[in-house]
């Protein structure tokens, strides 16, 4: 049973659409568990009804036509109440359901799971036996697998508009989006670019050509190229292998001249298909017909043809890798979005982002916010590698993704995003007036950045200073530490940028999601492994080369304030310190006329809130990085899109940790600060004026809507909103209850799209 599931899971993961993937299930499931019926019903969301999408078993005539209401018939029983149903004599059931356009006999056995994607019922599965027959757990099991896999191509089928075939809602019309996360605020609308990673057959995105000469070209010169690879690799370690070793280089050679796997490619190609595209259904192909064969040496060669497939994909790939030729409105999409990709794409075209992985406060999140890009993340239902060249419409607000919308959508959301331009062109104004309330609580808006570019916009926007410097790309964009005067310069840069205003620079903060090619982290669990402080410490041949580079790029400036990350306790600061102490001496002691720099600590560990107090007796001032604070308070990862949804810094637990941080500070007489996603939140940043924080750190994105809400509500006001909120027992009802508050204070289009 367990090698023909994993048979079943191959053939539908390579199906072409969701007919095809039906197809496959119902006739494998059938043949498997020797059943004389095997049925797909899809749940039908606008009509409320379950359709009849595919059977092996039934009159093929009734596909499409028989339909179940909710409340009548087995199918609509588990759906709706989402759990089985194993009857021996289902004929006995109040709610079975003769239907004579099926074809159907007296059948007894009955054995219903539902498919659930994501909480969502998205079908049923069904396989009936004219005899009567109690389904045991073994089969259940098989079942209940067979349907979790089928939940995922419907969503994906779903995402794509091929579900409309299955309904009445005419084809091309997709007016249902792609339920995802918001990463940065704002409206796209434009083409998807497909951004995949290398030697992937999986991740090779569907694309078309017209040019198939040059696709021709580019697989024969991938598969020479191979080929002289291979035969290169034989004779470098001929010696050493025995006769078996040497039969796969030589069986490798036969594959890459087989007529099979090239005129097969070649074919598909000349149909329309791109290089990379051929090749991947080419080896899919065969090795699926390999994994179907009963004899288990034979079943073992699938492997081996995928790993030529690789292989050549690589090959292929450096043949056809080139600059990918950017829309005007580019909505650049993939797997997982990085730094460089997002670099790669012309500033001018790139029009939205949409991830399969992460949150609100993922890299990419952070990025396309520092930019003023809308994005959507953590939208694991769309079928990235189908969606190349496909129109899309991002609602980076709501976390909403359309692919290929109906007019009707376009259309609105083209206006939404008309409005936005002249409600982002209205608040340009804003750039010169302070942040401050109108009973006259000032509360200073810094820039968070990382990047010498930033800094223009940054100082441009009417940041106040830099609440946070990132001084680890230096060291991620490098293949080797940086050295002191290397550093120096930088830091004396953003400095000199920013004086007398001024500067926090945090100390290098790399691992969990921050890796540095040249000094490998491999953690089984790296957010709650050694990064942060936890490096630097264990490293104090790099921390005081940073130190040093820091304290000598102030001099005649004394903007400077230094600020360390992922601090968990006592221990750590103090080591710090001492550390700091150091540096400042061994520079004094060179003849450098450098001061003391003030010193804070980022709070992002639980922990650290139970020590508020202590810690303020040894540190200046606090920041807090709500991005990590959320995610250790609420124990969910927050690149995690499975879970991303469970991830909200207004939840109650993070507000009141919030409120203890604040006062605990506060009693010592030392300043917080917010630098965490949360503090660019225009709904949010009421929350925190309310709660008295001294300032607010965000991308120059963010400032012009922070700001509109401090200058439009007094500290009063905000602490009012803030107790009504800590009534609310969840995040969802807290966040409704502050937009409701924006819209009718007139400030609705801060955090939703249009004016």
């Amino acid at each position: 049973m367990l090698v023909t599931l994993r048979r079943i899971v191959q053939e539908v993961n390579a199906a072409r659409d969701l007919e095809q993937a039906s197809s496959i299930i119902v006739s494998r499931v059938k043949q498997a568990m020797s059943v004389d019926v095997c049925s797909i019903y899809l749940f039908d969301q606008g009509a409320q009804q379950y359709i009849l999408m595919a059977s092996d078993g039934l009159n093929p005539e009734s596909i499409g036509v028989v339909r179940f209401k909710q409340g009548e018939g087995l199918a609509s029983l588990v759906g709706e109440t989402e759990e089985l149903l194993n009857l021996d004599n289902a004929p006995d059931h109040p709610r079975y359901r003769f239907i004579a356009e099926t074809g159907e006999v007296s059948f007894h056995g009955f054995l219903g799971v539902p498919i659930i994607h994501r909480r969502q019922v998205m079908g049923v599965l069904v396989v009936r036996q004219r005899s009567k027959r109690r389904f045991d757990e073994d089969e259940v099991a098989f079942l209940l697998t067979i349907a979790a896999q089928m939940a995922g191509a419907i969503a994906h089928a779903d995402a794509r508009g091929e579900i409309q075939d299955f309904t009445e809602t005419p084809a091309g019309k997709n007016n249902r989006p792609i339920v995802a996360l918001s990463g940065a605020p704002g409206v796209g609308i434009g083409t998807a670019v497909v951004i995949y990673p290398l030697a992937d057959l999986d991740a090779v995105p569907h694309r078309k050509t017209r040019d198939t000469a040059t696709e021709i070209l580019a697989l024969e010169q991938a598969l020479e190229a191979a080929r002289t690879n291979i035969k290169a690799l034989e004779a470098s370690i001929h010696p050493e292998l025995g006769a078996e070793s040497r039969a796969l280089f030589e069986a490798y050679l036969l594959m890459l001249n087989s007529d099979t796997l090239i005129e097969k490619t070649i074919e598909r190609i000349r149909m329309g298909d791109w290089a990379p595209g051929a090749w991947r259904d080419t080896i899919n192909e065969q090795a699926q017909l390999f994994e179907s064969m009963d004899d288990p040496y034979l079943r073992e060669r699938a492997d081996d043809v995928r790993d030529l497939g690789r292989r050549i994909l690589a090959h292929l790939q450096n043949e056809t890798r080139r600059q990918p030729d950017y829309p005007q409105k580019t909505i650049l999409v993939g797997e997982d979005i990085s730094a460089t990709m997002l670099a790669e794409v012309p500033r001018e075209r790139l029009a939205g982002v949409v991830s399969a992985r992460g949150s609100s406060s993922s890299h990419v999140a952070i990025l396309a916010h520092a930019m003023g890009v809308p994005a959507v993340v953590g939208a694991g239902e769309l079928p990235v590698a189908r969606v190349d060249g496909c129109e899309l419409v991002v609602d980076g607000y709501r976390g909403r993704v359309f692919v290929s919308p109906s007019q009707a959508v376009r259309d609105e959301y083209t206006r939404l995003a008309r409005e936005e331009e002249e409600l982002v062109a209205g608040l340009e104004g804003l750039r010169e007036l302070p942040s401050e309330t109108p009973d006259g609580v000032h509360l200073p808006l810094y820039a968070n950045t990382g990047l010498l570019s930033d800094l223009a916009p940054s100082i441009d926007s009417g940041a106040e200073g830099i609440g946070l410097y990132r001084t680890e790309f230096p060291f991620m964009i490098r293949d080797r530490f940086p050295g002191e005067e290397e550093q120096r310069a930088i830091y004396r840069e953003v400095l000199e940028r920013f004086a007398p205003r001024a500067v926090t620079l945090r100390t290098l903060d790399v691992g969990g999601d921050k890796a540095l090619s040249y000094f490998p982290i491999d953690e089984e669990n790296p957010f709650l492994g050694w990064r942060g402080i936890r490096i630097t410490l264990d490293h104090p041949e790099i921390f005081l080369v940073q130190l040093r580079a820091m304290m000598r790029a102030s001099v005649g400036l004394n903007n400077l304030h230094l600020l360390l990350p992922m601090v968990s306790n006592v221990a750590e600061v103090d080591r710090a310190l001492q550390l700091i102490g150091r540096a400042h001496h061994e520079l004094i002691d060179g003849g450098e006329q450098v001061l003391m720099p003030q010193v804070g600590i980022m709070v992002e560990v639980p922990s650290v809130i139970y020590q508020i107090e202590v810690l303020a007796a040894r540190v200046d001032f606090f920041s807090v990085g709500t991005n990590d604070l959320t995610q250790y308070l609420l124990a969910v990862d927050r690149n995690n899109p499975r879970v991303a949804t469970l991830y909200d810094a207004l939840h109650p637990a993070v507000l009141r940790a919030l409120l203890q941080i604040v006062a605990g500070a506060h009693v010592m007489g030392k300043p917080v600060s917010v630098c965490g996603e949360m503090a660019g939140d225009p709904v949010a940043a009421l929350l925190l004026l309310g709660m008295g924080v001294d300032g607010l750190s965000m991308s120059a994105a963010s400032m012009p809507r922070v700001k509109s809400v401090i200058r439009n509500f007094t500290s009063g006001d905000a602490r009012e909103i803030l107790e009504q909120a800590l009534q609310y027992d969840g995040a969802t009802a807290i966040r409704e209850y502050l937009e409701q508050t924006l819209e009718q204070q007139g400030l609705g289009g801060l955090v939703r799209a249009g004016k």
